[in-house]
């Protein structure tokens, strides 16, 4: 057997390994018991601050979803930049048809840095006095047990709990792409670093103790990186503290997407982590199941594997996906196998695609990572 043949068994066997190996420990991780706090425990006031901007189709229903929390005392902050901004007069109808629940639609930008989602939420972080602040992406859909779960999950070394989001009721093959990418690949990684004790933050849910962002800058500390979620997750750790995921991700309502929509998002996504934890963006490209299938490949065509294993290692590894997928309800149709497929193929493209440029544009802003006179990326306009 050559060098080349024996590297490509090394590549084949460790990444079949890996797969496998990471779906079963993120189902264990996705099915544990929930731990709640004792009956009759304490549960503080908590501020659940939401950036709006424009609509979707989901828009109402995922608005709404923040009036049918299952917790004793929290405000509503729904934070819009432009007082032209066409979601305002359905926040104000959905504001007034819960006339119990404490909520404010707070208009206008604090530019306090280049991050426009931080330049938005900057005025509910000012109008709350509640110690406990969740930012919420506005195309979230919220269970009931939203806010229980996050505070549930806080413990001493705790300075920050996030969760990935799920994807939900995707409406054609690229909002199938879109689901497979947030499911079993993004969630699964997420919760397995959660269970090794080295969690990363995502914007979609920041759920903050006042106290630990406040010692770390305040807000405008969020800025420092070319996303929110690479601050947050490096405020933290400097504080000594951890960053936790919840049991289960939050469901995000998928729709209709293009292809050009899913790709546009996934580049962002990946040079904010080409930029943000360079030393664990390398590793991406052997991500998917391309680099097995290939080397599985190259070992049939030197005779070292039969032409079987290249066919039935796919079927495996697709089955394995699916199997999580339809364990913890996650979309598990035909047409979801296809979209797992289709995002393994995007992902060398995205991987190489990301290294030709520095930035991206996000809501109409071009954030572009520059170095600043510490060496921190800073985002730009």
């Amino acid at each position: 057997m050559t060098l080349i043949a024996i590297f490509a068994v090394v590549i084949c066997g460790a990444l079949t390994v890996i797969q496998f190996g990471s779906l079963a420990l993120a189902l264990w991780r996705l099915r544990r018991p929930v731990n709640k706090k004792q009956a009759g425990g304490a549960y503080p006031f908590i501020a659940l601050a939401r950036p709006l901007c424009g609509q979707d189709s989901f828009e109402e229903e995922t608005m709404r979803s923040s009036f049918q929390q299952d917790y004793p005392a929290y405000e509503i902050l729904f934070c819009v930049a432009s007082a032209n901004d066409p979601v305002i007069p359905l926040a104000e109808k959905v504001i007034a048809s819960y006339p119990q629940q404490p909520a404010r639609l707070l208009i206008g930008e604090d530019r306090i840095s280049g991050n426009p989602k931080i330049n938005n939420l900057n005025k509910a972080w000012q109008a709350t006095h509640a110690q406990w602040v969740v930012m919420a992406d506005s195309n979230l859909l919220l269970p009931a047990d939203y806010l229980r779960s996050l505070m549930d999950t806080f413990d001493d070394q705790t300075g920050l709990v996030s969760s990935p989001a799920v994807g939900i009721r995707p409406q054609n093959l690229w909002g199938a792409v879109e689901a497979a990418m947030f499911n079993t690949h993004q969630a699964r990684w997420q919760f397995l670093s959660d269970f090794a004790g080295m969690g990363f933050a995502q914007g979609k849910t920041l759920f903050w103790r006042r106290d630990v962002l406040e010692n770390g800058g305040g807000l405008a500390a969020l800025g420092a990186e070319l996303a929110e979620d690479v601050a947050s997750t490096k405020l933290v750790r400097n504080a000594g503290l951890k960053v936790r995921l919840p049991p289960r991700p939050f469901p995000l309502p998928i729709g209709r997407r293009s292809l050009s929509a899913v790709w546009s998002r996934q580049l962002r996504w990946a040079r904010i982590r080409r930029f943000g934890f360079l030393w664990l963006f390398i590793p991406e490209i052997l991500l998917g199941s391309l680099p097995p299938l290939a080397a599985a490949a190259y070992l049939a065509t030197t005779g070292v594997f039969p032409w079987a294993i290249p066919p039935v290692l796919m079927v495996m590894w697709y089955a394995a996906e699916w199997g999580l997928a339809k364990a913890v309800d996650w979309p598990h149709r035909p047409q979801d196998i296809l979209a797992m497929v289709i995002r393994d193929i995007l992902f060398p493209a995205l991987w190489l695609w990301c290294w030709t440029g520095r930035s991206f544009v996000w809501r109409g802003n071009t954030l572009d990572a520059k170095p600043s006179p510490s060496g921190n990326r800073q985002p730009g306009k």
